[in-house]
Formats: structure tokens, sequence, C-alpha cells
């Protein structure tokens, strides 16, 4: 029997017209088939995942049998390995499960393993020296992306319907555009979190899934929504009714079509642009061009570098305390050492200022949305880079390896100049993160090649609904360009 996307799979399980036993055996199968050619797998627990097939009741459950795996990022499952990329953990098993794997579980998933990251979740692609490169299932001399590269493969290759995944700054969105899948990104507060972590990277970093059908994202999100009241952020659950309803009246959409610094897109981005602006002004929508960014957006990624550095010096103080030493440059790669140092140099009051300035952009888009239901961005100004091309030069990456030497502003430039490559294919992913919105990456474009590239849609905090809405007027017309 033929499913096309991880609702029909739990269907076809309730109905008995497949059995859990059958879909684990089969994902196993494509598994050892495909994941040599793609890397996308760094643990299994094949065994044990058969064996909950055959045990396990699956009446109710909305994605009753589905095989999936887990980012190697996060997600812990107790006992099961969880690595985040990194050779200090390549041993390291959880001692508890998060209440987001927790959740999953409760809705039917089996996990068979975990999927391949860069090392904590800090590039746009996957390449860790611990694991190896995620290879683009459809040119493996390209890189599938980050920091959910390894989910994003799996589902683009076949081997998974669905893959659970996470997003920190576009982490869920850029391997969406990549490789041509669905990549929503949920609002703050929106998602189970806990009991380890409850604030990760002071909100900015969601954890949710890359699917290839907006009925999975549906119903996923509806599954997954929690109304956490002990966590720092919670939110209203959103109805069914709302969340599932189709769009009633024509959306007010403005778009941006230019590059950080003014500059044009390359003709890629131009012509997806211009195809999604086209197409959503015939179906009635106000498209509305801007002629400048709501936010002046070199000040946001300065602060979002100036968090994700004080956040990687806390973590590794923890890691210093759990190891009963300290950590050295041997224990890391140097574009990590890099964020490590520049994070220890940045003084508490700074740090203040910095989640203040959160709280002023989400202000600021809060009122630009109540003029404008959607803005629209590139998700991705290119397809996947090819293997090797956003690292740093060799003399960068020697100021990288002695960031300590450097003053506390220099290393922050270190860090902005480490990321300059990276930044220019996606430098409009990290703002949903720092303001809670929610975003969605959606694969209607792609190169003379036969490269995936992504739209971006950012709502107002707590409006999933209408990106949903508008990507199933995109499904319903067919142009949603999604893998087999």
């Amino acid at each position: 029997m033929t499913v096309n996307d991880a609702t029909a799979m739990a269907m076809a399980v309730r109905s008995g017209a497949l059995s859990p036993v059958e879909l684990v055996k089969e994902t196993i199968q494509k598994a050892r088939k495909c994941n040599p050619n793609i890397n996308a797998i760094t643990s299994e627990r094949f065994e044990l995942a058969l064996e909950e097939a055959s045990q396990r009741e699956f009446s109710d459950e909305p994605f009753a049998g589905v095989p999936i795996f887990l980012k190697d990022l996060g997600q812990e499952q107790k006992g099961e390995l969880s690595t985040s990329g990194s050779h200090l953990f390549k041993d390291y098993r959880a001692n508890k499960t998060d209440f987001f794997v927790e959740r999953l579980e409760k809705l039917g998933f089996i996990i068979l393993g975990r999927s391949n990251t860069p090392e904590f979740g800090f590039k746009n692609i996957s390449d860790s020296r611990l694991h190896g490169p995620v290879n683009l299932p459809r040119d493996r001399t390209r890189n599938a992306g980050g920091s959910s590269g390894g989910a994003a493969a799996l589902v683009s290759s076949g081997i998974s319907q669905l893959a659970p995944a996470s997003d920190g700054g576009g982490s869920i969105r850029i391997p969406a555009s990549f490789n041509g899948l669905i990549g929503l990104k949920p609002s703050r507060g929106r998602m189970p979190v806990g009991p380890g972590y409850y604030r990760g990277w002071q909100g900015a970093s969601v954890h949710f899934a890359l699917t290839k059908s907006v009925r999975d994202t549906r119903n996923l999100l509806y599954h997954l929504q929690v109304e956490q009241m002990e966590s720092p952020f919670p939110l209203a659950t959103l109805s069914k009714e709302k969340l599932f309803r189709s769009l009633d009246r024509p959306l007010r959409i403005a778009f941006y079509d230019r590059l950080i610094n003014g500059k044009p897109v390359s003709d890629d981005t131009q012509e997806a642009l211009a195809q999604a602006i086209q197409w959503l002004t015939s179906k009635g929508h106000q498209l509305v061009s801007l002629n400048t960014f709501p936010l002046k957006m070199t000040e946001v990624i300065r602060s979002y570098y100036m968090m994700n550095g004080v956040e990687t010096a806390a973590m590794f103080a923890e890691i210093e305390n759990s190891l009963g030493r300290l950590v050295t440059q041997d224990d890391m790669e140097t574009m990590t050492w890099a964020i490590y140092q520049s994070g220890k140099s940045i003084p508490a009051w700074q740090y203040s200022q910095v989640l203040q300035k959160w709280d002023a952009y989400s202000a600021s888009m809060a009122s630009f949305h109540k003029n404008y239901d959607l803005l629209l961005t590139f998700t991705t100004d290119t397809p996947a880079p090819k293997h090797g091309v956003l690292v740093p030069d060799s003399d960068l990456m020697g100021q990288l390896a002695h960031a300590e030497t450097f003053s506390s502003e220099e290393r922050l430039n270190l860090v902005e100049a480490m990321f300059d490559k990276s930044l220019a294919i996606n430098p409009y992913t990290a703002l949903p993160n720092l303001t809670g919105q929610p975003a969605i990456s959606l694969p209607t474009y792609e190169t003379k090649e036969g490269l995936p590239m992504g739209i971006q849609l950012i709502a107002a905090k707590g409006r999933e609904d209408l990106l949903l809405a508008i990507a199933e007027q995109f499904e319903t017309q067919g142009l949603l360009k999604v893998p087999d």
C-alpha cells in the first residue's frame, strides 16, 4: 500500500491496512539502503523500535505507528545516545526523556534513532567533526543544510514521511528550503519544553518538524501544542476550528526582496518571489512592496550573536561542572570555540540590554502586523551550497582558533565575520526566533538544475493558522514542489 504522508500512514495503521511492524521494517530497509549515501542518521534503535511496534497498542493515536528519527540535539530519550554533534558527548546517553519527545511518543510515533546535526546546532549546514557532513539527496556534492540537516535529508530521501527538528535561527526553515520541504517554526511557547531546559536560547529555539504535506504540519501542530503554565513563555492553544479552517478573506501581505545591505537578491530568488507574488495577487491577496525592512537587521543579527555566545558560555559552564574539569579548545570545533570565547567576554549588563532589545523588536513587529497579515521574504538566497564553500578562510580560522586573545568587541566581530557567508544565504530567518513569531518555508521554486529554494512567510505571534491557510492554497493548486 502506498502512503504519501504521515497522516495517511497512521490512517492505514488504524484501519488495519498496514501494521506498525510493517512500517518500521520498511523504514529500516530504506534507511539501510539510502543512509550510506546521505549520512543522515547518527544512531539507531531498530530492534527496540520493532519490539515497540509489535507490542504497543495503536488505537486512537493521531500518528499511530509512524516511524521517526529524533534530532540529535535536544529531543532526549532516556537511555539513548544524545551527542549534540559533539565529541564531548559522543558516548552520552540521556538520563531523562524530554516533554517534547514524551508527547511524540503519546501521539503514536515510533522512534528509530537520531538524525545528524552540526556541533551544538550552530550552523546553517550539517558537517560536524563527529558525524561528518549530511549530503543533499538530490546532489550529494551539496550539504542538506542545518542545523536540522539530517532530519531534512531523511524526509527528502523518502526514508521518513516526517522528521522532528528544531529551529533557533532558521534550522528548520533553511534545510526545508534546500530539500524542498515544508518547514514551520511555531510561535514561542507553542511547543512543550522541559524538564531540563525551559528557555532554549532565551526562547529563540523551538522544536517542531519537517514535513511534505500541509495536513501533516497542521495535525502535528494541533496535537503537539500545549498551554504550559510552568514554562516561561505560556501561550494559549489554537482551537481546531481556527487552525484547520481555510481562509475566508484576502490577506494583506508585505514583501521585501532585497538583502540586508539593500543589494539585489539572486536571479533565482527574484524569480521565486515574483512567481509567489503574482500567484498570491491572482488569488485576491493584496501584496505591498516594502522600501525598507521593518527592523534594522544588522543590529538584530548582532544581538542574536551576542545571545548565542552568552548561552554557549553558560552551557559550557554547566558541562565543566558535570565533567569536573575545564573545557579546552581540543574539546570542540574551532567555530564553537570562537562563539564560546565571545560569550565569556560579554558582561551581564550588556546581555540584559540585548534581551530588552528583543522585547522592543517583538513590539515593533506586533505593530507591523496590525497593518499586514503576513511578511513575505525568501528563505534562502541560494540552493543548497556545495560542501566546504561556507568554511571560513584559513586566515580567519587562525584568528578564531585564538579568539581568547582578542578583546570582547573583537571577539564578537570575529563571530560576525565567521558567519558572513552563511548570513548572506539566509539573512531573514533569525528574526522570528528573536521576536517569537511563527514562520514557514514553502517549497515553491526549483532552479534550472532542479534544486529547491523556498519562500518564507512570517505571521504575528500565535497566528500559525494564517501561515497554514496560505500554505494550503499553494498546495491545493499543486504549487508546492515536495519530493515524491
